[in-house]
């Protein structure tokens, strides 16, 4: 087990490692270095003010001091500064992080929710045409675009029923909506793979065997075909996290929601790129680590996955 979580552990800083340098790269790819790409709209600005900017930010410097000058910052927890406001980036980030992460973590708590109970009627229901809506219910919900969800519950409950406000105004639904928009979205493919997984092991003989002594749908369901596709589940589970951060976005933007989203759109607007480039490695560390915790869950609920993995690794060396 041991072994196991070290591989996990070292696999998700490797993840972190490739994503900041891919960030980096990037960033060194554009045609010029961030602060001329910042003071480039400012016609006041002269070479002497730029070039005080470059030496200030570090942007002078060569390719490698650059590379692990900012490293060693980001293991410091030193984000860098942004170039908009002169702040640090963490502290931009942290001023806005909370808003952003109550609608996300409640959109995952209620899309959890909301695909147990479409998988558990689809499942259990008698009644033909109930179970297939049901089953058809994930695919729907997927292709519904987050934005356009938004905008039509926006027009219908703000605009045509006056019953909540354009812009947050801290009223239940100014929050319940938004988490409502995002969890439609994030609850599809997790109800689709768990929809998968109970058909697969409905299959197998020992649910036969379990219906032949008198068990019924209900005890089966939930004590057995549960509880054995929950590792899929959990797998997609974790995958969407980046639909979460991406559907967040977009739903704190329609909303008009202080958050992550707004914070992005006006980094990308002001082409404030150490700000843009301190949110996407935030947002790479994040997903790396609800997939590593995803990982670490995986065994507890499927012990064969350690064997499975010790076998791999003896497969490996032989």
């Amino acid at each position: 087990m041991s072994l196991y979580i070290a591989k996990r552990v070292a696999q998700a800083v490797l993840v972190v490692l490739l994503a900041y340098t891919a960030v980096f790269l990037a960033v060194q790819a554009l045609p010029n270095d961030p602060v001329t790409i910042f003071l480039s709209t400012d016609a006041s600005a002269d070479p002497a003010t730029i070039a005080q900017m470059k030496s200030h930010y570090g942007y002078d410097q060569p390719i490698l001091v650059q590379y692990f000058s900012q490293l060693g910052g980001i293991l410091a927890g030193d984000l860098g500064y942004s170039l908009s406001s002169g702040a640090p980036v963490a502290s931009r980030i942290a001023e806005v992080i909370g808003s952003t992460l109550t609608l996300a973590s409640s959109a995952f708590v209620f899309a959890v929710a909301l695909a147990l109970v479409i998988v558990t009627v689809g499942t259990l229901s008698k009644a033909f045409w109930i179970k297939k809506l049901f089953v058809n219910l994930p695919p729907l919900m997927v292709s519904i675009p987050v934005f356009w969800l938004g905008l039509v519950l926006l027009q219908v409950l703000a605009v045509q029923l006056d019953v909540m406000s354009l812009f947050p105004d801290g009223s239940f639904l100014s929050l319940a909506v938004p988490i409502f928009v995002l969890a439609v979205h994030l609850s599809a493919p997790i109800a689709q793979v768990l929809f998968k997984s109970i058909q697969t092991i409905e299959q197998q003989p020992f649910v036969d065997v379990l219906r032949a002594k008198g068990a019924s749908d209900a005890w089966i369901y939930f004590r057995h075909l549960l509880k054995n596709a929950a590792p899929s589940a959990l797998s997609i589970a974790g995958i969407t996290i980046g639909t979460l951060l991406a559907g967040s976005v977009i739903t704190e933007t329609v909303f008009a929601r202080a958050g992550l989203g707004q914070l992005i759109l006006n980094a990308v607007t002001v082409q404030d790129i150490p700000l843009i480039q301190g949110l996407v490695i935030l947002t790479a560390i994040a997903f790396t680590g609800v997939n590593l915790l995803v990982d670490l869950i995986h065994p507890k609920l499927d012990p064969r996955i350690i064997s499975a993995d010790s076998h791999s690794a003896r497969a490996l060396a032989a």
